[in-house]
């Protein structure tokens, strides 16, 4: 969650690693995910491209993986690159379970899709590595600038991508699993400040925005929870982001023993946040502040120290920035904006190739846990949320600085504003047609899915992650797809 790594949203958690970054460097305070879910977004960050033109509809569509990324650029124009741990924007990885709660989201029916979010203790006070598959990642990263970038006499681009802090596989929810356990060891837990953790504000179930309502029930978080659960789950979420901070500095460490900090510029960013129990709901695919906003931070040479910068920015930029940095000239079809004439000590006097960057980011979202295509428009104080063809379903809109919790929806309050965001939107995208192409993409999708199963078909989508909601009424489900198709 990006807004943990600026005040208010920093006191709850000590970020040392983050925090040193903002130091030496550049904090961004409105940086966005183009896709709040793992691999559209990571499409959307490796291809500089919004997600209705990489047509990343869900965790299991991304990038051809032959697809030219900023980095294959790199390394073409004499850079080493190197990639450790998790890439995820390629297509083709992800459950069954996850493409066809993606592709069924049209449905007309409810089911529960994950596991109840829950927390989980382990190991003792002295027990650092709990994610052990990053950990065995950043120590690969550790040794690869230990023993060859340090001997380079080219540049080098490293990409180190990590896990944490995603909530870990819930085996009690079946064997298809869900994510849903927050987990950590005492060790990480003291690093939270139990004072400073806010317990959100939450609408009455019959109050919910349709889709809000719809994502709250398949995340399973329809049901009670206490106020110590909420915190918990909170608590031990800000615990998770400590031992990630941990590996950040790992790797400056790395970088300043060997004499490289100096000389090499930090991209610190996430594909998505974590609403811990925001608005009703954990995980991510929301446009609400939680999930959306990420962090971003960057520290180098030319970096301006202690920067805060407030333009909305969001993860296509990297793409430009990456080949700003290594002065490579950048495409001119890309959807995002170099972030370096923001970030540069001395403003270069040289025309920007592309003109000014726009005052607005856009970011939207096709896949499971939400039964529509949102489209979210962020630019001033305001966030504009529209889903599907823009007349079904009631739009959204926020008043940032008046509502940072975005607890009052000001769209009927507002019909100007929402008509002249509307109409930014559509100049940037035809979203009721995507939203259209998306349905009929899911259709598709889903039809051969059912056709290459053959009599197996029924026993199969019996066992997918909701099979507990499912097995009550099969022939109910059953006949509600059928209509459907």
């Amino acid at each position: 969650d990006g807004r943990l790594t600026f005040f208010p949203g920093n006191q709850t958690v000590d970020l040392p690693s983050i925090n040193f970054m903002k130091r030496h460097g550049t904090v961004f305070l409105n940086a966005y995910t183009n896709s709040p879910i793992c691999c559209p977004s990571r499409a959307a960050m490796w291809s500089g491209l919004f997600t209705h033109l990489t047509e990343s509809w869900n965790n299991f569509k991304g990038l051809d993986p032959d697809y030219v990324t900023w980095m294959d650029l790199m390394e073409k124009h004499g850079y080493h690159a190197q990639k450790f741990g998790k890439l995820d924007f390629t297509s083709g990885h992800h459950s069954v379970s996850n493409r066809v709660e993606a592709w069924t989201r049209d449905v007309n029916f409810l089911l529960r899709q994950e596991g109840r979010p829950m927390v989980k203790l382990v190991g003792h006070r002295k027990q650092f590595r709990v994610m052990e598959t990053d950990w065995r990642n950043t120590d690969k990263a550790v040794k690869w600038i230990k023993e060859e970038a340090v001997n380079f006499t080219q540049p080098f681009i490293l990409y180190l991508g990590l896990n944490l802090p995603h909530p870990y596989p819930s085996p009690y929810a079946g064997e298809n699993f869900g994510s849903s356990t927050f987990l950590t060891s005492p060790y990480w837990l003291e690093k939270v400040n139990y004072e400073a953790i806010k317990i959100p504000k939450w609408s009455s179930l019959s109050e919910m925005h349709p889709v809000d309502y719809y994502s709250s029930y398949t995340k399973n978080c329809t049901g009670e929870f206490t106020k110590e659960e909420v915190k918990n789950i909170r608590a031990f979420y800000y615990a998770m982001c400590a031992e990630t901070d941990a590996m950040l500095g790992t790797i400056i460490s790395a970088l300043r023993d060997t004499g490289l900090l100096g000389k090499t510029i930090i991209i610190f960013t996430a594909d998505h946040g974590e609403l811990a129990m925001e608005h009703r709901q954990f995980y991510k695919m929301s446009m609400y502040e939680g999930s959306s906003h990420v962090p971003l931070l960057v520290m180098g040479p030319d970096v301006r120290e202690q920067q805060q910068i407030p333009n909305v920015v969001s993860l296509v930029d990297i793409y430009p920035t990456m080949l700003d940095i290594a002065r490579i000239p950048v495409p001119q079809n890309l959807s995002g904006y170099s972030l370096m004439p923001l970030l540069r000590e001395k403003a270069e006097s040289e025309a920007l190739p592309r003109g000014p960057r726009p005052s607005w980011v856009l970011s939207e979202f096709h896949g499971c846990n939400v039964n529509s295509s949102v489209y979210m428009l962020r630019t001033g104080k305001w966030k504009y949320i529209t889903y599907s063809d823009g007349s079904s379903v009631l739009p959204q809109l926020f008043d940032l600085t008046a509502d940072p919790d975005e607890l009052t929806n000001v769209a009927v309050k507002f019909p100007v504003t929402v008509h002249s965001l509307d109409k930014i939107l559509r100049s940037i995208v035809n979203y009721p047609k995507v939203s259209s192409s998306v349905q009929e993409y899911n259709k598709q999708q889903f039809s051969s899915w059912k056709q290459s199963l053959g009599h197996n078909y029924s026993s199969v989508i019996a066992n997918l992650r909701w099979h507990q909601d499912w097995l009550k009424d099969q022939k109910k489900y059953e006949n509600a797809i059928d209509k459907w198709l």
